[in-house]
């Protein structure tokens, strides 16, 4: 079985700073390939996909060429401005350069935008059309109050894949359900969604979850989805903040059941990704 791990990062404080993360966070530091290539070996992981984690441009022709360079990366998910008014020449742009034929997906920091409603202005639902029309898929990454835009997007445009990173980001810590898995059930009645399995430790408590905290949140994603429309994701380096990348893995399997691990652990990933 090919095992995929569809969402991790990497980052070079001496090129970019990474301002999301706080001062004095272990995780404020160079995160390279050469870092996460001996532990996805290591945990029995063959590919990749690599997530964007800023809004610039500059990032996502820089990860392409990390993936012409990198066996391990067999896709890649950027970023691009979806509101830019030549958004479908950029997406053409971006897949004549080196290692263009890596960029499967596109991802904007939802979580950010103030407006709940953002994924439905006019300008960015004409950004996501053009995403479908490059045969690409979009990446949510998104908090629970924005869920129901989420299926309202999809809902309008049902040729374009969305997919939600890290369970829509459930409040793990907390043990509440509602109303985030009502909003997750309807966005998963959309057949053109999936999601993945991922960011589930650092939504918990960081020192002290257990796999049991975890087991109500990924069990309503198994339920809602089926594993053909759930991948797993590492999320690393986020992941660290609460557990080893092998560790993770580890849980993830340990949350969901072996018939489904042929497509939750890289089937799934690999048809929505065309990796």
């Amino acid at each position: 079985m090919t095992v995929v791990d569809a969402h991790h990062h990497v980052w070079d404080l001496s090129v970019r700073d990474q301002d999301w993360i706080a001062e004095g966070c272990p995780i404020r530091r160079d995160f390279m390939m050469a870092d996460l290539a001996p532990e996805a070996r290591a945990a029995g992981v063959d590919r990749t996909v690599l997530v964007q984690t800023v809004t610039v441009p500059e990032e996502t022709p820089e990860f392409l060429a990390l993936a012409d360079e990198h066996e391990l990366i067999a896709g890649v998910v950027g970023w691009t401005d979806l509101t830019r008014p030549d958004v479908a020449d950029e997406l053409a742009r971006l897949r004549e350069l080196p290692g263009g034929r890596y960029l499967k997906g596109i991802r904007h920091q939802v979580q950010g935008e103030p407006d709940p409603g953002w994924l439905l202005r006019p300008d960015v639902r004409r950004g996501l059309t053009a995403v479908a029309d490059a045969g690409l898929v979009y990446d949510l990454v998104v908090l629970p109050h924005q869920l129901p835009a989420c299926t309202k997007a999809a809902a309008d445009l049902p040729h374009l894949t969305f997919v939600l990173d890290h369970l829509g980001k459930p409040p793990i810590a907390s043990g509440a359900l509602e109303p985030w898995a009502s909003d997750l059930r309807a966005l998963a009645a959309r057949p053109n969604t999936v999601c993945k399995l991922s960011g589930m430790v650092t939504e918990a408590d960081l020192a002290s979850w257990r796999i049991d905290d975890l087991r109500p949140y990924a069990g309503t994603v198994l339920d809602a989805f089926g594993p053909d429309r759930v991948m797993f994701g590492s999320d690393w380096p986020v992941c660290t903040l609460a557990a080893a990348y092998g560790d993770v893995l580890d849980t993830a399997r340990r949350l969901t059941d072996p018939a489904g691990h042929a497509r939750i652990f890289g089937a799934t990933a690999t048809r929505v990704y065309d990796l």
